[in-house]
């Protein structure tokens, strides 16, 4: 069987596939967009408040850097699949958000903080389930 037959022959994504990979997209940009929005807008005792408690303990251009990063990448898991404009930017912006909380989850735990730990590896799966099926299962096409 050649490789255009096989790409062919591929079973196409159903409905519930394709809802979860869109749930997780839109649950993902919500999340990382609110997070980066505030990073980069409060100010660090603000987020210490708000349990964000490197916030005063890191550079306050690497707190800028993770907001500036969790930003883009919320727009990037969303804006191109629903425009069509770029859609393999998707899954790179799902791989961000995996290397992005592979270091939060090394970070944390260096710091012994293992109490936010199941948000990291509930982040971490969703961010490499869309990256899986928007690169494998169901991607999106170009316009």
């Amino acid at each position: 069987m050649s490789n255009v037959n096989a790409t062919i022959d591929a079973p196409r994504a159903g409905l519930g596939w394709k809802l979860g990979l869109w749930a997780a997209q839109i649950l993902l940009s919500l999340f990382f967009g609110a997070s980066g929005v505030c990073k980069l807008i409060l100010p660090p005792p603000t987020l210490v408040l708000m349990n964000v408690n490197y916030a005063m303990d890191i550079p306050h251009w690497l707190l800028l850097f993770i907001g500036t990063a969790e930003t883009a990448g919320a727009i990037g898991i969303l804006l191109p699949a629903l425009t069509g404009i770029r859609p393999s930017l998707t899954p790179l912006a799902g791989l961000g958000f995996v290397a992005l909380q592979v270091l939060a989850i090394c970070f944390h735990l260096m710091r012994g903080e293992i109490h936010g730990l199941p948000l990291n590896f509930v982040l971490v799966a969703l961010a490499a389930f869309v990256l899986w099926g928007r690169t494998k299962k169901a991607p999106i096409a170009p316009r």
